[in-house]
């Protein structure tokens, strides 16, 4: 089921909050305001998929999503999880290279893609705003590229972990909200789901994480993050 079935009404709420607006002027704000709407859809249904014309530009502003390529024999590879504050739909080329699905209820920040070209031209500030929007993609798809080739299966589920409680931001108790499932967590990092289950596994064993339904506490980050770099002693 695709979201475009789904409800989609004006934004009446602050959007100065979003990430695509931080640090731009009020009179800026306004105008991304007039040309967006609240978009919302249901866990499991499809925002768009690879091919389709990107017709629209997106901001996550609550659940996640999982995004998505199939291999030509048929494999699934996970290329990212969004969540609040992330921008997705900005194909260069007018077409989506990737699918996005929702993995929780989803509620986004839609804007037209040519009305957000426009804004793009006329508004001081937005280009620079996207500028600093897409280098940090870049980054992340630079960490991700050295997660896959370089390290090993505890590393990588480890340096997972991190992604999420860093993104997540959570002072105090780090408890980390992982609403995927283990096999979209294999196919993100490039692993087979018995792996990442064993190897989460051995971590709460360990004592460095506790395990609940949907979520992760990390208990020990200093070691963790000695893991994820490779540095551990642990015996992984």
């Amino acid at each position: 089921m695709y979201a475009q079935a789904a409800s989609s009404v004006t934004v009446r709420t602050d959007i100065a909050e979003l990430g695509v607006t931080r640090g731009l002027s009020r009179q800026a704000t306004g105008h991304l305001m007039a040309i967006s709407s609240l978009q919302r859809i249901a866990p499991g249904a499809t925002l768009f998929a690879e091919g389709d014309d990107a017709d629209s530009v997106y901001e996550v502003v609550h659940g996640m999503l999982r995004l998505y390529k199939l291999l030509s024999d048929g494999r699934r590879l996970i290329t990212g999880f969004l969540s609040a504050g992330h921008l997705l739909g900005l194909a260069s080329e007018g077409v989506c290279v990737f699918t996005a699905e929702a993995i929780t209820e989803v509620t986004l920040c839609r804007y037209k893609r040519p009305a957000f070209e426009r804004l793009i031209d006329e508004v001081p500030g937005f280009a620079r705003r996207l500028l600093t929007i897409t280098s940090d993609e870049l980054r992340a798809a630079q960490d991700r590229m050295l997660l896959l080739g370089r390290k090993s299966a505890s590393e990588k589920v480890a340096s997972f972990i991190l992604l999420m409680a860093d993104r997540q931001s959570r002072s105090g108790v780090e408890v980390v909200d992982v609403p995927m499932t283990r096999n979209d967590i294999a196919d993100y990092l490039g692993l087979t789901i018995e792996t990442v289950s064993r190897t989460l596994s051995k971590l709460r064993q360990d004592g460095l994480i506790a395990l609940t339904p949907a979520r992760i506490e990390i208990c020990d980050r200093d070691e963790l993050e000695e893991l994820a770099a490779g540095e551990s002693d642990a015996g992984f």
